[in-house]
């Protein structure tokens, strides 16, 4: 089973490789603000995981893992909508710039 999901792990990295690889560099900014904030369900997974832990007592590390999961994909997500916000905001005309003054 363990070589099973090692070898959907290599094959899942290079698959997204030769995917971001052929993305337009004009692209690549726009679709990575916009994946970074729609994983904010990695937020829910990581706290359903978590909440698992205290419930069928889990041990000190599955703990550990758990809150580094949440904060990591807090992280991410909080990331990815500042960068999406950046680059909205340089299309927005000069005169709605000004008037925000």
């Amino acid at each position: 089973m363990e070589i099973m999901l090692i070898f959907v792990l290599v094959l899942a990295s290079f698959l997204g490789f030769e995917l971001i690889s052929k993305v337009p560099s004009q692209l690549h900014t726009p679709l990575m603000s916009g994946s970074n904030a729609i994983s904010g369900i990695t937020i829910v997974g990581a706290i359903l995981s978590l909440t698992g832990t205290f419930v069928v007592e889990g041990s000190t590390i599955r703990i550990i893992l758990g809150t580094l999961s949440v904060f990591f994909a807090t992280i991410n997500v909080v990331g990815g909508y500042m960068v999406t916000d950046r680059m909205l905001s340089m299309f927005t005309s000069s005169k709605k710039k000004e008037s925000d003054k």
